[in-house]
C-alpha cells in the first residue's frame, strides 16, 4: 500500500493520524479490505460458478458471521487488548446506517470487526491483519482449532 500511496502522490497517515481517524472510517476501509481478502479465499478454495462463489462470500461477510468470529477470537484470547478496544471503539459507535439483515448487536460486533481490520491495515500490521482474517474464517467455518 505505501508504494501505490507514493505513486498516486498521496501521503502515508502518521500513527498519531491513524489513532485520529474515527472507528466508522476504520470501518469503511476495512469491510473492502475484510471483502478483498474473503473473496480471494473463497476463489481459491472452490472450483465452482461465479454465483456459488458469490454465495459462499456474503455467508462470511454477512454481519452475524463478523459478530461470531470476532466475539470468539475474544473469548478464545486471540485479541490483545489493544486490538479489542478498536473493536469496541467500533462497535460503541452511532452509525447513519442500520443493520438490514442482522441484530443491532451483530450489526455493532460487525462494525467493531470492521475497524479493527481498517486499523490493522492503515498501520501496516500486515502479517496481525492476515493472521486474524484467517482465524477468522476458520471461526466462521467451525475449522478452528486452538
Amino acid at each position: 500500500m505505501e508504494k501505490f500511496l507514493e505513486l498516486s502522490k498521496c501521503d502515508t497517515l502518521s500513527s498519531d493520524q491513524i489513532r485520529m481517524i474515527s472507528p466508522l472510517k476504520l470501518a469503511y476501509i476495512g469491510d473492502a479490505i475484510y471483502e478483498v481478502y474473503v473473496r480471494t479465499y473463497v476463489l481459491n478454495r472452490y472450483k465452482t460458478s461465479v454465483n456459488e462463489l458469490n454465495r459462499e462470500s456474503v455467508r462470511l461477510v454477512k454481519a452475524s458471521a463478523q459478530a461470531h468470529g470476532v466475539r470468539t477470537l475474544n473469548e478464545l484470547g486471540l485479541l490483545t487488548e489493544k486490538e479489542w478496544a478498536v473493536v469496541k471503539k467500533g462497535r460503541n459507535q452511532k452509525s447513519a446506517t442500520s443493520a438490514k439483515n442482522a441484530s443491532l448487536a451483530d450489526y455493532k460486533y460487525a462494525t467493531g470487526f470492521e475497524s479493527l481490520i481498517g486499523y490493522l491495515s492503515l498501520s501496516n500490521q500486515e502479517d496481525r491483519l492476515e493472521e486474524i482474517i484467517g482465524k477468522t474464517i476458520l471461526i466462521i467455518n467451525g475449522d478452528y482449532n486452538e
